[in-house]
């Protein structure tokens, strides 16, 4: 990713403010809501504070844990397994904290995080994390041209339509390029919802569509979309898998100075990089 100390130049960490020019197909309304979600409120708070508790909370009152703390640490072993896999320039798709980013960038891997949270994005831009404050359904620096993909942490329910989220990565990737996903431990999951978030001192958000695969109705959605499933393994009492993208990209959109501005582009670009500078 990057040689250079974040602390050498902070200003070229900023994160850009919310873009909002659409990929066509974006779930509009419901992307919407989702958005303003995770971008204030009970996760807002949590991400500051660097703790939860945090839940999600179905329509059905069930109280799913988000495991906060996890976010907010440094990249753990079960992390590790993945960010190994990673090929070429890594989009970090609701990076959160930023520890994936952190972990990529000691180890030499060019990477960017979006979010749609400016608490998220502020922490992994403190953390020397490259990171901007975008959906994955917003226009995009360096479309068609990112290596890897990674949806970690639950990502998979982005938008409450995971076929959507897969057709949409697809043309973020260069043509044969990997997605890392993390769906949820229970193999039989298979699940849209509308969902709130919630926290201990009773704070509502939502509600806004959301997803939960287990790895078989992940790789089921994947392959309907036009995705090739490569690998799958278990880390920690996590589950991941690996899969190829068949689509060939319409184009490979260079980042211009409308998209990333001179503050927002990383301090030391890596030959290849779908980010570079002008």
């Amino acid at each position: 990713m990057r040689r250079e100390s974040a602390k050498a130049a902070p200003s070229r960490r900023t994160a850009a403010p919310l873009g909002r020019a659409p990929e066509p197909g974006r779930p509009s309304d419901a992307g919407e809501s989702a958005d303003r979600c995770w971008s204030a409120g009970p996760y807002d708070r949590a991400v500051r504070a660097g703790r939860g508790p945090l839940f999600l909370r179905p329509s059905d009152g069930r109280l799913l844990p988000l495991d906060v703390e996890r976010w907010c640490a440094e990249a753990d072993p079960a992390d590790l397994t993945v960010l190994r896999r990673c090929e070429g320039a890594v989009l970090d798709v609701g990076c959160g904290p930023g520890r994936l980013l952190a972990a990529l960038d000691a180890r030499g891997r060019r990477a960017m995080g979006i979010d749609v949270s400016q608490a998220a994005v502020d922490r992994a831009v403190g953390l020397g994390g490259h990171a901007l404050r975008r959906s994955v359904f917003d226009r995009l620096p360096g479309e068609g041209g990112w290596g890897t993909a990674l949806l970690m942490d639950g990502n998979i329910g982005i938008g409450g339509d995971p076929r959507a989220l897969f057709a949409r990565l697809a043309r973020l990737l260069t043509p044969g390029g990997l997605l890392i996903a993390e769906p949820v431990p229970q193999p039989e999951v298979d699940e849209r919802l509308l969902a709130h978030l919630t926290d201990a001192r009773g704070a509502i958000d939502g509600p806004f569509p959301w997803a939960r695969l287990g790895a078989p109705a992940l790789v089921r959605h994947a392959i309907g979309t036009g995705w090739r499933p490569e690998g799958q393994w278990s880390a920690g009492g996590r589950c991941f898998v690996s899969l190829r993208s068949r689509a060939t990209s319409s184009s490979a959109e260079q980042p211009n100075r409308a998209a990333v501005s001179s503050s927002h582009r990383p301090a030391n670009p890596v030959a290849g990089s779908p980010v570079n500078r002008s």
